[in-house]
């Protein structure tokens, strides 16, 4: 086993909703291991978005205790958030969530120029670890959705993030198109090392993973199998 690097400890969200008190997470412990791909399933509302919210330190729980890497989220307060993400989070979403009016360099090396010391030349590795050699200079419009989401790969891995969160990366995508960007997503992980985490509804993308997680009604367990998560 590697060493923890996603610890939650009684995690609780609540949101009061036209009067009631709805926990959109409810008591969650986790222990992620450095390097590990895991994939979270779920239906929609059973609060997986809000758990990466969480983790990423955009939201901010109502009970427990999250630690990043060995730092209590809680503790480090917005400014010191901030930085984190910055540094350690790299983040990939369903609707691609590239600038439209810069190229496809200038997304993947604005995400370093945010944490600074940037070299274009790191972004032009990264777009050709995603086979987007030669589209430099295109924008997102001139893209496939496939190619958009292999910028926005690119763009989390350029600043080799010791964890990427994925939240349901090829729901915008034919199934096709998804395995590739699956594949290519784990692969990458893997060869760097990184930590994934991966909100997902598509039964498929448990074979890419290290550790299956099923989120019902604000709560985690882990399951062994494909066949286990669909019943």
């Amino acid at each position: 086993m590697g060493e923890s690097i996603i610890r939650t400890v009684d995690l609780w969200k609540r949101y009061e909703v036209q009067g009631h008190d709805g926990a959109a997470i409810r008591g969650v412990d986790t222990d992620i291991r450095k390097g590990q791909i895991v994939v979270l399933f779920g239906k929609s509302g059973s609060g997986k978005t809000t758990y990466l919210n969480l983790i990423a330190g955009l939201d901010v729980p109502s009970k427990g205790r999250i630690e990043i890497d060995g730092q209590d989220l809680t503790a480090l307060g917005e400014a010191g958030r901030t930085l984190l993400r910055r540094n350690k989070l790299g983040f990939v979403f369903q609707f691609f969530n590239l600038l439209p009016t810069l190229t496809v360099l200038e997304n993947v090396f604005l995400a370093l120029e945010l944490i600074g010391g940037a070299e274009a030349k790191r972004a032009v590795e990264a777009l050709a670890l995603v086979d987007l050699t030669g589209k430099e200079n295109r924008y997102p419009h001139e893209l496939s959705g496939g190619e958009q989401q292999r910028v926005a790969i690119a763009r989390a891995l350029v600043k080799k993030p010791s964890i990427i969160l994925a939240d349901e990366p090829t729901g915008n995508l034919d199934s096709a198109t998804g395995a590739q960007i699956l594949t290519l997503l784990v692969e990458t992980c893997r060869a760097a090392g990184t930590t994934l985490i991966m909100v997902s509804h598509a039964l498929g993308t448990c074979r890419y993973a290290d550790r299956l997680l099923r989120m019902t009604d604000g709560r985690i367990v882990e399951v062994s199998s494909s066949e286990e998560l669909a019943h």
